[in-house]
């Protein structure tokens, strides 16, 4: 009776059983180290993009996004809104946003913002660090108010542009984020367009 038959089969089965085993154990260490590639909640809170949906976005609405830790504005303005940005230059310590760390260069434009429509700002009052409120209302904060963000903390108060009023404890704007838009949708902050 041959037993070379017999060793052969169990030869090829102890085979297959080690290069399954094998496999398997290639997969356990493999999938950790490709998803090491991903950054990790840590490193998004420190700067990675967001994106934010903005279909539903109605006009004179504001939307909060967190990133980097911070909250990040987006408001939808009207154009009454837009309007009255103008009429209330005489009254803002920075009209025209010459200080340029509070915005990227394509933000330093009468609406601080890429699109006039959207207005994208960190919403961190720049006396002490508190979060202003939106007022969009006409005249609820005094009978010159066109609307905007009033700091509830020491009374620094910010037009729909993040344009800061003289007299107030705030020293400057609010800070305008990099931006950009990968469709009329969808907005990404934190990638800097004419850089990225």
């Amino acid at each position: 009776m041959s037993t070379d038959g017999v060793n052969a089969g169990r030869r090829r089965l102890l085979i297959g059983a080690t290069a399954a085993v094998g496999a398997v154990g290639v997969g356990y260490v493999a999938v950790p180290f490709v998803k090491s590639w991903n950054p990790s909640a840590r490193a998004k809170a420190a700067g990675a993009p967001v994106t934010a949906d903005i279909s539903q976005l109605e006009p004179g609405q504001k939307m909060t996004v967190e990133w980097r830790g911070k909250p990040v504005w987006v408001v939808r303005r009207t154009p009454e809104m837009l309007a009255g940005l103008k009429r209330i230059e005489p009254s803002l310590l920075d009209p025209a946003s010459e200080n340029e760390a509070q915005q990227p260069a394509y933000a330093r434009n009468e609406f601080r913002s890429i699109k006039a429509e959207y207005l994208v700002l960190t919403g961190i009052c720049t006396h002490l660090g508190c979060s202003p409120m939106f007022e969009p209302e006409k005249a609820k904060i005094e009978s010159t108010w066109e609307g905007g963000f009033f700091c509830p903390c020491h009374g620094s108060k910010f037009d729909l542009a993040g344009r800061v009023y003289k007299g107030v404890p705030a020293p400057k704007n609010l800070e305008v984020p990099f931006h950009s838009y990968t469709s009329d949708k969808v907005l990404v902050i934190g990638v800097d367009k004419e850089h990225a």
